[in-house]
């Protein structure tokens, strides 16, 4: 992988040893690949990273309760506790993704089972903020990731990249859902970083386990095919920018200058060739590279078999989904050419920004092949999903870890700028520091005091709009917010604490009856889940159990069917008594009338 630093290969040399030859050459390397060295200690990049790290991991981990479970949470909590409980999953083409997230969250209840029983995987295992931990751990794991590139992208950059990548409103919000995205964009830095470690490096671990993160990418959901395809041409597209850079350059200049440059590292074919005797020849190569394809097909084969459990079925089925999905977008969730970019605006504004600074800046100086790659693959994901009518927030994670690298390389430039200018070193960190936490808050909320006429000084603090989409506004369908996606409204935790008082008052607890005639009820049967007699009709039906549930639209039905026997429970929310459970959906609770109080 043609897009790595070459600091190791550019050390200086002792003053004594120094020539004007040697000095040539170094500063002919020095713009195509090293990034500038920061003086910064050890044990200052260690405690920078922690605090990072710890921020991130608050932010990701606190509460995580707080937030009823969306509709699309809902659905994979139904798998998971199948798989858990009955150890049954078998991957589905038609409706939902692979089946990673699955089996990574059944980990921690299988380990609670055995060591203590099924009581402990059920009370500890399998709860909401039990299952939420997998996205928030694996989206800490994405920021450590980040840090692992100091030396390709630098030191400012690094730190910047992983600082807006921790407080991203979105990152931070898709982290607390219990949805693949989160491991999905995980796996796809972890393919990066590996390959590019190999590149570095070439010792067989790395091509393992870049092999396996791909794998396992592939196994999460079936966009990978996007992914591979961007980060294949990004790089592609690096190689063969820099080709045309690096011959401008040296158009001109002697034999010796070029000599020069190839023994310092600038020449990416050299690069190649130095991997390919570093790791024992050719021959040896393609030995390592056939093992890595086995263990890809290993991985890929071993989780969409569900283990050999649905073998060959689900390694069919992993191929089949292509024909689904190439149908999705046709109807739901369409919307035009430039929304991605609206919404960044909207919640990342700093990443767009500084990140299209960055990418600038690469393909005009063209001083790291990393940095180079990265905004082309920013931009060309944000390019290919435009170019789908179907399109989510979720999706938007995809584009925010490149744009977070391509901010970084925006801010490193300026840190040097500065440096230019013989601004002090301290004067220059205050200046960072500053940039950082004023492009946490402001143009969001100029963009919604202009759009509302009316100016909310909150919105102006650094970091709120992170803290405000995530623990204030989490369930506001309001435009502004845009991670807010026919979300689960906070009213719905209520109707699931009615429906367990009600249950107690029977004392059956979990053997309590419960029907559902409302078409519309997910994510409910996760917070139902420990209900054994629960029948999900989804239209009117006779029944004696002691709860009903349904759609507002169905009073008048319930009304007919069930008469005087059932009593509607109030919500105590508005005149209607219902419950809302998200935009356009309001259900009734009906009970037994001698369980009402």
């Amino acid at each position: 992988m043609g897009i790595a630093s070459t600091k190791s290969r550019n050390r200086k040399q002792p003053a004594g040893r120094a020539n004007a030859p040697a000095a040539s050459r170094q500063a002919d390397a020095q713009p195509l690949e090293t990034p500038v060295e920061v003086e910064i200690s050890e044990r200052a990049w260690l405690i920078a990273c922690a605090a990072i790290i710890a921020l991130a991991a608050f932010l990701r981990l606190y509460d995580l309760n707080l937030v009823p479970l969306h509709h699309d949470e809902g659905v994979n909590g139904n798998f998971l506790v199948r798989l858990v409980r009955e150890g049954s999953y078998h991957y589905d083409p038609a409706n939902y993704h692979g089946p990673t997230l699955y089996y990574f969250a059944a980990i921690f209840p299988w380990i609670l089972r055995l060591l203590f029983g099924s009581n402990a995987q059920n009370n500890y295992g399998l709860t909401t903020v039990a299952i939420r931990c997998v996205p928030a751990l694996f989206g800490i794991g994405t920021i450590a990731l980040v840090l692992m590139l100091r030396r390709n992208l630098g030191t400012i950059a690094t730190l910047s990249a992983a600082f807006l990548l921790a407080i991203s409103p979105g990152a931070v919000y898709l982290s607390r859902y219990f949805i693949h995205e989160t491991l999905f964009v995980f796996f796809t830095l972890g393919s990066v970083v590996a390959s590019l470690k190999y590149y570095e490096d070439p010792h067989p671990v790395y091509l393992i386990l870049a092999a396996i993160s791909t794998a396992l990418l592939f196994a999460t959901k079936e966009t990978a095919m996007i992914s591979a395809a961007v980060l294949v041409i990004a790089l592609v597209s690096t190689q063969v920018y820099r080709w045309f850079w690096k011959s401008s350059l040296s158009s001109g200049r002697t034999a010796r200058k070029r000599k020069g440059r190839r023994e310092s590292g600038g020449d990416s074919d050299g690069g190649y060739r130095r991997v390919v005797e570093r790791v024992g020849g050719p021959a040896r190569l393609a030995l390592w590279l056939v093992i890595a394809f086995v263990v890809f097909i290993a991985v890929y084969v071993l989780f969409y078999s569900s283990f050999f459990t649905n073998y060959p079925q689900g390694v069919y089925d992993s191929l089949k989904t292509f024909q689904f999905w190439t149908k999705t977008g046709k109807e739901a969730h369409v919307h035009p050419l430039a929304t991605y970019v609206w919404w960044l605006l909207l919640q990342e504004s700093p990443l767009l920004i500084l990140g299209a600074i960055g990418a600038m800046l690469v393909v005009l100086k063209t001083a790291k092949s990393f940095a180079l790659f990265s905004a082309l693959w920013a931009f060309g994901l944000m390019a290919a999903y435009s170019l789908i009518a179907y399109k989510t927030p979720w999706l938007i994670l995809n584009f925010i870890v490149p744009l977070a690298l391509t901010s970084g390389v925006a801010i490193e430039w300026l840190y040097e700028e500065l440096g230019k200018w013989e601004v002090s070193k301290r004067t220059r960190w205050l200046v960072l520091a500053g940039i950082l936490l004023v492009a946490t808050g402001p143009l969001p909320g100029v963009i919604r005091a202009f759009e509302q006429k009316e100016i909310n000084w909150k919105t102006f603090i650094p970091g709120y709009q992170t803290i405000d989409l995530n623990f204030v506004n989490y369930d506001n369908d309001d435009q502004y917010y845009v991670y807010v996606y026919a979300h689960t409204r906070r009213e719905t935790l209520k109707l699931v604490d009615e429906i367990n008082q009600l249950a107690q008052r029977t004392h059956q607890g979990a053997e309590a009856g419960i029907t559902m005639v409302s078409p519309e009820y997910w994510p409910l049967p996760w917070y139902l889940r420990d209900y054994k007699r629960v029948g999900y009709y989804g239209h009117m039906t006779p029944s004696t159990e002691p709860i009903v549930i349904a759609r507002q639209d169905q009073a008048a039905e319930v009304q007919a069917t069930f008469g005087d026997r059932y009593q509607q429970v109030h919500s105590g929310f508005n005149a209607a008594g219902n419950f809302p459970l998200r935009p356009g959906v309001d259900l009734l609770l009906y009970a037994r009338r001698e369980l009402v109080r």
